[in-house]
């Protein structure tokens, strides 16, 4: 239950998100493998659910970060060989970045990781109908991608 019932139900909902994410987020950083840290990690698991050869601004944008700390964000990638950073076939001047076979395997062995964390809460899960929201957050999600 909220702490403070008077905000509006809406700022209630986002404070709600914001604070599961920072926790969640820091118990994710704790078990996070080697090279990886969050933003890698979220190139990486991007790749695996939208494709890869995408162009570093087309991730900046996605990632809404500036482009130099996408820049660096895959330099660490590329030196870790976890992906690889082509020429664009087409624009001289452009780049397509690329998940590999080992970059595949550190997202999996990252979200393997994240499941024993939240072992304490599966309990509190299974009183969830997770299924629907899982639904309800992903709409959440697309209406505000489709508003930046």
């Amino acid at each position: 239950m909220p702490d403070t019932p008077a905000d509006n139900p809406v700022y209630q909902l986002f404070n709600e998100i914001g604070i599961i994410s920072q926790l969640s987020s820091a118990a994710f950083r704790e078990v996070l493998p080697r090279p990886l840290n969050e933003a890698m990690f979220g190139v990486l698991n991007h790749f695996c659910r939208l494709g890869d050869g995408k162009s570093p601004s087309y991730l900046a944008e996605a990632f809404q970060v500036a482009r130099p700390s996408m820049t660096a964000t895959l330099d660490k990638l590329e030196r870790a060989g976890l992906v690889r950073i082509e020429a664009h076939p087409s624009d001289a001047r452009g780049k397509l970045v690329f998940i590999t076979d080992a970059g595949r395997a550190a997202r999996e062995e990252a979200v393997a990781a994240v499941v024993p964390l939240f072992a304490d809460i599966a309990p509190v899960l299974g009183t969830l109908d997770t299924d629907q929201l899982l639904r309800d957050l992903a709409t959440l999600r697309k209406a505000l991608d489709q508003a930046r």
